[in-house]
């Protein structure tokens, strides 16, 4: 329809609102169409909620109209026609909300059926308006394919197509949906006595876990209160030691200070020894270089060895004298530091005597 007069109708109006056709012409007498979209002469097609009519660019992204992305999270610019109709638009998209008196040649003179019914239980219900109690099955729109004949006898078999019901109650989905409430609940019958038997274990093992740990710390307590006890035996056999363990100990290191002066003097002699020894070998040396009989020579030693023996009696005779004036000393020592011991032990065991002080003159 060319005709600019007749469109005029359609002319500011939004996609989605209804128009009376009377003024196209008689044919389309008490029809009312309504708006679905269209497109401009350059192609854009019309948007709803564009509330303009002129051709805007927009940033569309998944799940907006009029775009479908090819990646996801993709978002492009295009350009869109608004939703208000006018004079620029080449095509307009109109559905028959309400059929008029007359026939539209190819559009209401001609029924074309739906080639495929509904699938799902509750939409066969509605479409034929069926109750609980009857049977979907009988309800479903069967598709017919094209007739087959047999080659041996020529027989003719009808065929047709029903889509699977989804979502249909039968016996026997009922049984499967029982069992399946049976299994999980069995299920966690069994969690929960696997748990409790889990938990069980745990706490056996926290227990063993425990009793170890207490005989280790007593062990450990034990080892410690050992190694302990014998320094404070000490402590306390040294505090009860009697005065005469004193003596004895001081007794002890005199004998050890005059053994140790007596070595030392043998020890001088002894070395001494050894010098005048070796002098006496030179000198027989030298007699023998000289050309004296090997007779006089051993005679000479043998002289020499008297007089080393007769001087060393001598020097222990001399020596005496001294080891007894140095137990003499070690017994002095002794005493002193018995005395020593004994003046310190009075001392801690008697109180300190109260100081009195002196009383200022009376004026």
């Amino acid at each position: 329809m060319d005709d600019e007069k007749k469109l005029r109708i359609f002319y500011d109006k939004h996609i989605a609102q209804e128009v009376a056709a009377d003024p196209l012409g008689d044919e389309f007498k008490g029809y009312i169409f309504k708006i679905t979209g269209g497109n401009d002469k350059q192609g854009f097609p019309m948007m709803q909620g564009v509330l303009v009519s002129h051709r805007v660019r927009l940033l569309f992204k998944e799940g907006m109209p009029c775009f479908r992305p090819r990646r996801d999270g993709e978002r492009k610019r295009k350009s869109v026609r608004g939703c208000i109709v006018g004079p620029d638009l080449s095509a307009i998209n109109l559905v028959i909300t309400k059929k008029g008196d007359g026939e539209l040649p190819d559009l209401t003179d001609k029924y074309v059926a739906r080639r495929l019914g509904p699938k799902r239980a509750s939409k066969i219900r509605k479409l034929f308006n069926l109750s609980k109690d009857d049977d979907v099955r009988k309800y479903v729109i069967r598709r017919q394919l094209p007739d087959k004949t047999r080659a041996k006898d020529g027989k003719v078999f009808r065929r047709s197509k029903a889509p699977k019901i989804q979502r249909l109650v039968t016996p026997r989905r009922i049984h499967h949906k029982k069992q399946q409430m049976r299994d999980i609940k069995a299920k966690d019958r069994r969690h929960k006595c696997e748990k409790a038997e889990y938990e069980k274990l745990l706490a056996r093992k926290a227990a063993a876990k425990s009793g170890k740990r207490a005989v280790s710390r007593k062990e450990s307590t034990k080892r410690v209160s050992d190694k302990k006890r014998p320094a404070t035996e000490t402590k306390e056999k040294d505090a009860k030691k009697p005065k005469t363990e004193t003596k004895a100990v001081a007794k002890g290191a005199a004998k050890g200070a005059a053994k140790g002066a007596a070595k030392g003097a043998a020890k001088a002699t002894s070395k001494s020894a050894g010098k005048a020894v070796a002098k006496d070998a030179a000198a027989a040396a030298k007699k023998n270089a000289a050309g004296a009989p090997a007779k006089a020579a051993a005679k000479a030693v043998g002289k020499s060895v008297a007089k080393q023996a007769a001087a060393a009696a001598q020097k222990k005779e001399a020596e005496k004298p001294a080891k007894a004036a140095a137990k003499a000393a070690g017994k002095s020592v002794a005493k002193q530091a018995a005395a020593k011991a004994a003046s310190k032990s009075t001392s801690k065991s008697s109180p300190k005597p109260a100081t009195k002080k002196a009383a200022a003159p009376k004026k």
